[in-house]
């Protein structure tokens, strides 16, 4: 999540208070499923019960701010993922240059096999993303940037796939050249690999058409079948932004394994869960990360910025099946009915080790000896002293 629309009034934001809460309450929540809509997402009505949940809390570990790696300054970690082979855990950095060239680092998260404590996260290794041409990736605001947002491990090819925000000029930044999103294969000394074609309706642009600057690719995930990545927030041609009176609708394209878009399908994020203070204060809402729990079932982590208020965020489960694929459609106002992906509350994590950070990646961690899963959500700090580099383990089964 860029900072660009809501820096100068963070400070203020961070001294709100965040109440507690206990993660199993909200574990039990109802499961929703919209049904057929046309304009907007439609109203919600009941599904089947089964599904991912969280059974306990197994700990939360930090790294300090803005700590020295190996030449680099560690910060602005917006996605990882572990290689279940060697337990290597993976980092993205969004820093785009500001203090080091995009780059990913390596390290291990400490989790007992039988408690399932998480004790401690370390780092190992830093490793620069290259261009096709073998060079690192120029700063922000020149052309052919990269704005890295999402990291998975293949297991099935032992490649690593990162995914590229892109950039844009808007009414705020006219002068920013245009850079389309992009994902791309990575080997581990972060070679460029290839990449998977982008829809056309993802191609960004000068005027206002196509994705929003800063609400490109976000989150990223994949089976052993398809690759699934969504943008964090709507196209200029899907709608207005999310406020307190009505939510928004984001894109998740799915790719085959040949990196041929196959479907792109609507996902409708939640109103703001609170209006700014002022009432006129800026906010910014949407998909942070999404992760696979099988072919057609992902989490989805949606996260909120909110001025005067904080960080908001929920984890959901979501379901492609019956869903609308939305890959032709220019825009999904005032057009053909159609039917977004079902959502079901997994945890409101605005109420788990307050105050909430800026939490924007998910990844599973190992599966415990009494056959639980753990799941690993971190937060992005985005280099702000005001903010932390945190990461939650849970254990949680259905998955």
């Amino acid at each position: 999540m860029a900072n660009s629309r809501r820096i100068t009034a963070l400070a203020a934001a961070l001294a709100t208070a965040v109440s507690l809460g206990a993660v199993g309450a909200q574990a039990s929540a109802a499961v929703a499923r919209p049904s057929t809509v046309a304009a907007q997402p439609a109203a919600e009505v009941a599904a089947p019960p089964q599904g991912l949940r969280i059974t306990r809390f197994l700990g939360e570990q930090r790294l300090p701010h803005k700590m020295r790696f190996r030449g680099t300054t560690v910060g602005g970690l917006s996605g990882l993922d572990r290689d279940p082979r060697t337990g290597t855990w993976y980092f993205v950095s969004d820093d785009r240059g500001r203090y080091n060239p995009a780059r990913f680092y390596t390290g291990r998260l400490d989790i007992h096999p039988v408690t399932g404590a998480f004790t401690r996260v370390n780092l190992t290794g830093v490793t620069t993303l290259r261009r096709p041409g073998g060079s690192p990736y120029p700063a922000a605001g020149r052309p052919r940037s990269a704005d890295p947002e999402a990291i998975r491990y293949d297991r099935w090819s032992r490649r690593l796939l990162w995914a590229n925000e892109g950039d844009r000029p808007d009414a705020e930044n006219p002068n920013i050249p245009v850079t389309d999103m992009s994902v791309r294969w990575s080997g581990a000394d972060g070679r460029y690999l290839g990449e998977l074609a982008i829809p056309r309706n993802l191609k960004m642009t000068s005027t206002e058409n196509g994705p929003r600057r800063d609400l490109g690719f976000e989150g990223l995930t994949f089976t052993e079948r398809s690759i699934a990545a969504v943008t964090e927030g709507p196209r200029y041609e899907d709608g207005p932004l999310p406020t307190v009176d009505k939510g928004a609708t984001a894109r998740i394209t799915v790719w085959g394994r040949d990196g041929r878009p196959r479907g792109q399908y609507a996902y409708p994020i939640d109103k703001l869960p609170a209006a700014p203070v002022p009432a006129n204060g800026r906010s910014d809402s949407g998909v942070s990360e999404i992760l696979a729990i099988d072919e057609n079932r992902y989490l989805a982590l949606e996260r909120s910025w909110i001025e005067g208020v904080n960080y908001k965020a929920k984890l959901y489960e979501i379901d492609l099946r019956g869903a609308t694929n939305v890959l032709t459609r220019d825009s999904l106002v005032g057009g053909q009915p159609y039917r977004p992906v079902s959502k079901r509350l997994v945890s409101d994590l605005s109420t788990v080790r307050p105050p909430v950070q800026n939490l924007e990646s998910l990844a599973w961690g190992p599966r415990l000896r009494n056959g639980e899963c753990t799941l690993v959500i971190g937060s992005d700090d985005n280099f702000d002293s005001n903010e932390v580099t945190k990461f939650l383990a849970f254990a949680a089964r259905g998955c």
